[in-house]
């Protein structure tokens, strides 16, 4: 056995408590060795000497190295002690803190057995329950909508519909997006990510130079608690982006120190180097290269009250729903600590989603953010359906590494999205071919975690990148492909469906489609993707079996949603580029995969009762 591949690491994302009692335990392994019978053996931390239970762990993740064993195990005593059981060409191998041992002294086990020492409730990390069925759309202000029509236009520079330059200005604003919040509705949308809004000098507003005000060419204030208003009624959450990182140049802070250099009170809220901060030679820390866009200090504990003022405030007074954080990871770990405190003191269920680009485990642990914008997500779109550098079995396996960085109630949070204002266009990714537009939303849509649509998809917009990627949304309906709009407003309404909402996931590859299944309770909903350039027939018929897991029998299947895919008597065939959608009933074949676990055990049982060390115990049937 490869003992260099295996990996556990407890209170990780390899153990983590789900619930009060509850506790999921997570197993690395190569995947050469995925013939070895692997089990997890546990009890209670000061009894383990002499009762412990046993129970099988089957692989329910595997990318391109390793395969991952995961169980879900329900306590009465939440104080765990366990060591992983491994047999593999006839020999039985143990796994815990001292790596691969041929024996095991259970006698001595409180020296080097894996433990949970307790489930403290406040450790585990809560779900924010809206985010199970979210479907978010995210809006550049500026390019949405002119509602206000009796506004000062004069700083507007460009025709609707004009391509933008990163100086060009539309005049879309706030009132735009309320008058078409029936329409947002109409798509399926559960929550806006608007970018910022606040007084600022520039299109996209993120050099704030005035964090308690919106911008005047957005509106007002009481345009915004207007927004607020209105798509709470229609079951709309809003989510702030919070532009903390840094600032305008014309913040008064920042103006004071250009001014008063060290003899300003406001000195230390920034990171300069000299007396002075000089723009021309950027001796300052600032966003990128953008001597414009100067760095906050967030070390700084009055810059710190400041910003947590501005994050309890549009909460308290405007009944916002969450913040986007951007540049996140280039703010300190324990700001963001204080942020997640006064934000959920303020509204338990606002939601914390951080701009980090790569995997953010340190980050997602409970105490600062409740997801990130799922970019890992956009870049295996992006290799699988534009650049088909992925086949499927590449991409289920790239999907299942993503889904093993974090725990299961990260996942669920993950803002997965295909593109943003700071990407290409997927449109323009897969070269505008609806097809594959389509089924790129659809395994958004099946995929752990809440679908983000950036404003425009749904009518093909087109676009390069930024500032290409901020087109005017086109608001003449005989422009837009009804057919693709439909399909994607069909899409995002399935996410009210069970299966898409709780439960497990399941990611595969079969007969060179991709499938991902989700299951909850006596249902699963299952996605097959067809990339490949040749039709492919899905046997649906009674008995039949697809490969590691059957798509259901006849009875039993229902189609929710197709593309290029067609029902016949005994399977569907789905064309090239193609997709579908099932619901099937799974409760008899859950019944018969209940009877395959207690077979497993009991297999299990007999192995471990001929094994001299381990002692008294207990196996569970």
């Amino acid at each position: 056995m490869n003992e260099g591949a295996m990996l556990h690491i407890p209170d990780s994302q390899y153990c983590f408590a789900v619930g009060d009692k509850e506790l999921v335990i997570r197993l690395r392994m190569a995947k050469e060795d995925a013939d070895a019978a692997v089990a997890l053996i546990y009890g209670q931390k000061y009894e383990f000497h002499e009762k412990r239970t046993i129970q099988p762990l089957t692989i329910c993740y595997s990318d391109r190295l390793y395969n991952y064993y995961e169980i879900r195990l329900c306590l009465a005593d939440v104080r765990l002690a366990y060591i992983f059981q491994i047999e593999a060409a006839g020999k039985i191998h143990y796994y815990c803190e001292e790596g691969l041992l041929d024996s095991y002294n259970f006698d001595e086990g409180f020296y080097n057995f894996f433990q949970m020492p307790y489930i403290n409730r406040n450790d585990v990390m809560p779900m924010v329950d809206w985010m199970k069925d979210a479907v978010f759309y995210q809006i550049f202000v500026d390019r949405f909508r002119i509602g206000d029509t009796k506004k000062d236009m004069s700083y507007v520079n460009m025709k609707w519909g004009e391509l933008p330059t990163p100086k060009s200005f539309a005049g879309g604003d706030l009132r735009g997006i309320t008058e078409k919040i029936d329409y947002i509705a109409g798509l399926g949308i559960t929550a806006i990510y608007l970018t910022p809004i606040f007084r600022s000098i520039s299109n996209h507003k993120y050099d704030t130079i005035d964090y308690m005000e919106i911008d005047p060419q957005f509106g007002t204030n009481e345009d915004f608690r207007k927004l607020v208003n209105a798509a709470h009624a229609r079951g709309i959450r809003v989510v702030l982006d919070a532009v903390f990182n840094h600032c305008s140049k014309y913040l008064t802070q920042f103006d004071d120190v250009k001014k008063h250099g060290r003899q300003s009170p406001y000195y230390d809220w920034f990171v300069i180097d000299g007396d002075f901060p000089e723009e021309e030679t950027a001796n300052y820390e600032c966003f990128a290269a953008c001597a414009y866009m100067p760095k906050l200090n967030t070390a700084n504990t009055n810059v710190q009250e400041f910003l947590l003022s501005v994050a309890r405030y549009w909460i308290r007074e405007y009944g916002i729903d969450g913040w986007r954080l951007d540049v996140s990871d280039e703010v300190s770990h324990e700001f963001w600590r204080m942020f997640r405190r006064a934000v959920k003191e303020e509204k338990q269920d606002a939601v914390i989603i951080g701009e980090n680009w790569h995997d953010a485990y340190p980050y997602l642990r409970g105490d600062q953010y409740d997801s990130i914008m799922n970019y890992a997500f956009t870049k295996a779109c992006l290799d699988y359906f534009s650049r088909e550098t992925l086949d499927a079995k590449q991409m289920a396996e790239r999907l299942s590494a993503n889904l093993m960085r974090n725990t299961h109630t990260v996942n669920d949070m993950m803002l997965n999205l295909l593109d943003s204002h700071d990407t290409h266009r997927f449109y323009s990714e897969v070269g505008e071919n609806k097809n594959r537009l389509l089924a790129g939303v659809a395994l958004e849509t099946v995929f752990p975690g809440a679908p983000c649509i950036y404003y425009g998809t749904e009518i093909c917009t087109p676009g390069g990148y930024d500032p290409d990627s901020r087109r005017c949304f086109d608001w003449d309906e005989t422009q837009w492909d009804e057919t693709v709009f439909l399909k994607i407003r069909e899409l995002l309404h399935l996410r009210g469906q069970a299966g898409l909402i709780e439960g497990s996931v399941r990611i595969w590859a079969e007969d060179e489609l991709l499938a991902v299944e989700r299951t909850n309770g006596g249902q699963s909903v299952q996605l097959f993707i067809n990339m490949t350039d040749r039709s492919k027939h899905l046997e649906i018929s009674d008995g039949a079996q697809t490969g590691q897991f059957p798509v259901a029998d006849a009875a039993e299947c229902e189609i929710l949603t197709k593309n290029r895919a067609s029902q016949m008597e005994a399977a569907i065939l789905i064309e090239p580029e193609g997709y579908v959608i099932l619901r099937r009933t799974t409760e008899r074949k859950m019944e018969k995969g209940k009877q395959k676990d207690a077979d497993n055990k009991t297999e299990h049982a007999k192995r471990n009762a001929q094994t001299a060390d381990m002692g008294a115990r207990e196996v569970e049937a």
